[in-house]
């Protein structure tokens, strides 16, 4: 049964959300009309995990869910091989199929986390390259007479790299294209997407009115940034993945700008936007934000994983950054033959490559018993021992 409450549709069209085209009033009313609609928002796999940012969609589309709309979650398993250039200063490295099949294998899993994929209303997962990768030449051909060079143009990045004579590449041009086509081969009602979305989000919307001849509405949602105005992402940094462990997800928050305490509140928990404005009162009137950050940190894990998990992060956090102490819990590694530095940051999962772990070296990021370690060639005998740490909140207990 799909829900008309009044009241119930404003917090979900006004909570997070930076726009609605091509009018608020004209989705409310679609909303309030008791039509059961086709909303989706679409995910590149560009790494092996969704994040805090994917979580905000999500959760925006789990709410129409709960109002009982069919809401779909997309992989992007072919866009994700062309690349989006939003934001973009150069073309993003291309994936293979391989690349992007390998990082969205444990996404629906995480989705779960907000979404319902079984039982009643249950959220559909589906994959664009099931549709985009059949489309003929001439299918492309025409999809694309639908917009002009100067349309595309107008993108700021784009217009950025020709001030600055950086190349911009064809094959970019037909991703708004293909995101776009979604919209037409799904037949969907809505799409929700972040804010820097906004353009490829339009570029549906032009052709499901030329091809479907009807309305498509896009939500636009609020990004979480920092005080640069730069998205949290893993490329631009700030980055926490939601499978990330409850203690490195609690330093991770405590470890933020003071300034996205107020955006996370909003975006990421379900604190009433009375009890937001509550704390944004309390920290302008000189509440110290750390207090208001261990709140915020223990709010954000319980979600991902439990309030038992959230609990024991907070005082993991507690003993190790504020009374300095070594956590009483950590990975055990036994040095059974003489290794290199790297090679022991690599196996222990400090370090991803010896790439990483030579560069955590040289930038003074390694210590064993608090000792700096300066040479990631360094040969560590069978036998060593101590506790091996990467930054602040990574420990591995050498035996």
């Amino acid at each position: 049964m799909v829900i008309t409450d009044e009241k119930r549709i404003d917090e979900v069209l006004t909570r997070g959300v930076e726009n609605i085209l091509p009018t608020r009033e004209g989705f409310a009313a679609l909303l309030a009309s008791g039509q059961r609609l086709r909303l989706y928002c679409g995910f590149d796999p560009t790494a092996k995990s969704l994040h805090i940012g994917h979580a905000i969609q999500l959760r925006k589309l789990r709410q129409f869910q709960d109002l009982g709309h069919e809401v779909i979650m997309l992989i992007g398993s072919f866009t994700a091989m062309i690349g989006d250039p939003t934001d973009k200063a150069a073309a993003r490295v291309q994936l293979t199929a391989e690349e992007v099949k390998e990082n969205s294998v444990n996404w629906k899993k995480m989705a779960t986390k907000f979404l319902r994929f079984r039982g009643e209303n249950a959220a559909l997962l589906m994959r664009n390259d099931k549709w985009l990768a059949k489309l003929t030449m001439r299918e492309v051909v025409d999809l694309a007479s639908n917009f002009t060079m100067q349309q595309m143009m107008e993108r700021d990045m784009f217009q950025r790299r020709t001030a600055e004579g950086k190349p911009i590449y064809l094959h970019e041009f037909l991703y708004p294209l293909m995101q776009g086509y979604d919209s037409v081969a799904m037949v969907v009602d809505a799409e929700i997407g972040g804010n820097d979305q906004l353009f490829n989000m339009l570029a549906g919307r032009t052709l499901v009115k030329a091809l479907l001849h009807k309305e498509k509405f896009v939500i636009a949602l609020k990004l979480l940034t920092n005080d640069e105005g730069k998205k949290m992402s893993k490329s631009e940094g700030g980055f926490i993945a939601i499978d990330d462990a409850p203690e490195e997800m609690y330093g991770k928050l405590m470890a933020m700008n003071d300034g996205m305490i107020i955006s996370y509140l909003e975006l990421v928990t379900d604190v009433t936007m009375s009890d937001v404005d509550e704390m944004r009162a309390s920290l302008t009137g000189g509440e110290n934000p750390r207090n208001a950050k261990m709140r915020l940190a223990k709010m954000v894990v319980k979600q991902f994983h439990g309030l038992r998990a959230a609990v024991k992060a907070e005082k993991h956090f507690v003993d190790v950054f504020q009374k300095k102490e070594m956590p009483s819990e950590m990975v055990d590694f036994k040095m059974m033959e003489a290794l290199t530095l790297a090679d022991v940051l690599v196996a222990t999962k400090l370090a991803e490559s010896k790439g990483e772990a030579r560069r955590l070296v040289e930038q003074g990021g390694i210590t064993l018993d608090d000792v700096k370690l300066t040479d990631a060639f360094t040969v560590m005998i069978p036998g060593a021992t101590g506790v091996l740490r990467r930054g602040k909140r990574q420990f591995v207990r050498l035996t």
